[in-house]
């Protein structure tokens, strides 16, 4: 009989992204986290469901950041929001009930990555109508008619959100809801498959990329996206 320590099961993320992004989670927030200074400054008012979001997302940021062999710096946010990693680095945080998570890579291998994960449960009223184009609407309610075991609406705002945390690194700019169409492609796995972002209208002549690719997956009552953009691509 083994009698090693057993190994923690590899992030839910790492089926999404390849190897040289590196991921990780939470499924609880951890007792006596220590943020950076500048960190804790910016939740010093928060109430307490933000500071634990904050406070674990950076957690797994630092964790990641390690695993990738840079030092566990402060990853403060830009005006929107958006974290701003070291040099040379990039990547992503997600958080919602009951998960938290963070995937980070060096840019000379991956050239932006974005994450989002969100309860696997019907949108609220009107959302899907708010956040999609309305071909995207007539598809994803034909995806629930044939294969209702997966929340498509879920899985449609969440890519939408990992096509945002790509996109925005690349131009710092926003990305509208109405400017990506998303098709998606299920595997031989019922409960995961692809996706694919068409920008709208294409942007010509800048260098950025007409479509975006990811992943998806479906477990334990979590929707989960992500995309890891390749220099070349």
């Amino acid at each position: 009989m083994s009698t090693g320590t057993r190994q923690a099961p590899p992030p839910l993320l790492a089926r999404l992204l390849p190897e040289d992004v590196v991921c990780r989670e939470c499924t609880h927030d951890p007792e006596g986290v220590v943020l950076h200074p500048d960190e804790e400054a910016l939740i010093a008012r928060s109430v307490e469901a933000r500071r634990r979001e904050f406070t674990t997302g950076r957690y797994c940021a630092h964790r990641a950041l390690e695993d990738l062999g840079r030092p566990a710096a402060a990853v403060l946010p830009d005006v929107k929001g958006s974290p701003r990693w070291p040099a040379a680095v990039v990547g992503s945080i997600t958080h919602c009930a009951g998960y938290r998570a963070a995937a980070v890579a060096l840019s000379a291998r991956v050239r932006s990555v974005g994450i989002d994960a969100t309860p696997g449960e019907p949108l609220p009223e009107g959302v899907l109508e708010a956040v999609a184009l309305p071909v995207e609407q007539r598809r994803v309610r034909a995806h629930l008619e044939r294969w209702p075991e997966v929340r498509w609406d879920r899985v449609l705002f969440s890519a939408k959100e990992s096509v945002y945390k790509t996109w925005y690194p690349l131009r710092r700019g926003p990305l509208g809801f109405e400017e990506a169409d998303v098709t998606f492609h299920r595997s031989a796995d019922p409960a995961s498959g692809g996706f694919t972002a068409r920008i709208l209208p294409p942007v010509r002549g800048l260098g950025f990329p007409q479509e975006l690719t990811g992943r998806w997956l479906a477990h334990d009552g979590l929707v989960l996206t992500a995309i890891a953009l390749r220099p070349g691509d």
